[in-house]
């Protein structure tokens, strides 16, 4: 199918100008492209079919970009959306007026800022909002920023827990959002308790909620100085899950917790609190169930592991749940996704259905949360 004289034309000047992103908006039948000058437009006077007639203008603009009518490659879609696309052909995907093309450039680890905003020229979506704030050079640039004031924009909209957690997880990344923004944002994890998981992976040591240090902190800080001097894994985490800040993470888990809304929930909560341990988890432990977890971690506090026995050494005669205190930390270093798969492989239930069904998980969580509490 040959295009009409008309848009052959004007797509011609077009192509002839320094092209920076191309957009079709299919239902319309309008071409719209960022230029050097600015934004273009060019409605289409299709002959015959549409469908058939978009295909033509894509491989006028593939012919152009690639050399080759062929345009994206669009069934590559797993491939491009694990960022497999080459960083130096990015430039040339946004140019193809294809959306999977789009998203392949979203989806590069070597995305640049200036290739981010005309990226989200071409396709302004939550989903390539968080991609893209994924990058180090979008956050540090002008472009994260906007699709960071677009996220917090489009949560009220967001139907699925998974992505509520990676948009607030990706909003609260340093210099993105103010602190007014941070604090309105928290008050509404009262409503949406899955804002608690994004607040968690983001900003475990900095939440916005004041809560106070617990009652053996000072003790236990002036006697761990010289062990935390040495880097020692426990002491450190020890001191730091006892100050201010960690608890105020506990709190915020056992809030999370005690409500999540699906499996994504509980999922990503898992790898939370995991991830706030991780630097005292045991070479080996059984990952698949919390009662074995807790009895293994039991006798790493009673075993010869030397790191461990330093902290007791030095705190055992002034505090006799230091060992309780150990034990809690090394069982939620622990926690997995494979906790919960035996129960999340026989039910896809949400609500409160499913946080019955993890109760066997749940709760001894629950336990070593309040063993670390006040």
């Amino acid at each position: 199918m040959a295009l009409s004289a008309e848009d052959n034309l004007r797509l011609n000047v077009l192509l002839a100008q320094e092209l920076y992103a191309v957009r079709i908006d299919e239902s319309k039948m309008i071409v719209y492209a960022l230029t050097a000058k600015g934004e273009a437009k060019v409605p289409l006077n299709a002959i015959g079919k549409d469908d058939p007639y978009l295909k033509e203008i894509k491989a006028l603009f593939s012919t152009h970009v690639m050399g080759s009518p062929g345009g994206y490659p669009v069934y590559l879609k797993r491939w491009t959306r694990m960022g497999q696309a080459r960083d130096d052909s990015l430039a040339q995907l946004l140019l193809l007026g294809e959306p999977e093309a789009v998203v392949a450039a979203v989806h590069a680890p070597g995305l640049t800022d200036e290739m981010a905003a005309r990226a989200w020229w071409a396709m302004p979506t939550s989903e390539n909002a968080r991609r893209m704030l994924e990058k180090q050079a979008v956050v540090e640039g002008e472009t994260g920023k906007v699709l960071a004031e677009f996220l917090l924009e489009f949560l009220p909209f967001e139907e699925e827990q998974s992505d509520m957690i990676d948009s607030v997880r990706l909003v609260l990344q340093p210099g993105l959002i103010s602190q007014q923004e941070k604090d309105k944002l928290w008050k509404k994890t009262k409503s949406k308790r899955s804002f608690y998981v994004g607040f968690l992976h983001a900003a475990a040591d900095d939440l916005p909620i004041d809560v106070a240090a617990h009652a053996d902190y000072e003790t236990v800080k002036e006697k761990l100085l010289s062990l935390i001097e040495k880097e020692n894994p426990y002491a450190i985490m020890l001191e730091k899950v006892l100050s201010e800040n960690g608890q105020a993470f506990v709190q915020t888990v056992e809030d999370a917790i005690k409500k999540p809304g699906n499996q994504d929930v509980v999922v990503s909560l898992l790898s939370a609190v995991a991830k706030y341990f991780e630097s005292i988890v045991p070479d080996v432990f059984t990952e698949d169930d919390v009662e074995i977890i807790r009895t293994e971690a039991n006798a790493l506090c009673c075993g010869d592991n030397e790191s461990l026995n330093e902290v007791l050494a030095v705190l055992n005669d002034s505090n006799d749940k230091v060992q309780d205190y150990l034990c809690a930390m090394t069982v939620l270093a622990c926690l997995s996704v494979k906790l919960v798969n035996p129960i999340f492989a026989r039910t896809d239930a949400i609500g409160t259905v499913m946080r019955k069904k993890i109760k066997p998980v749940t709760d001894p969580i629950l336990e070593q949360l309040q063993i670390l509490r006040n």
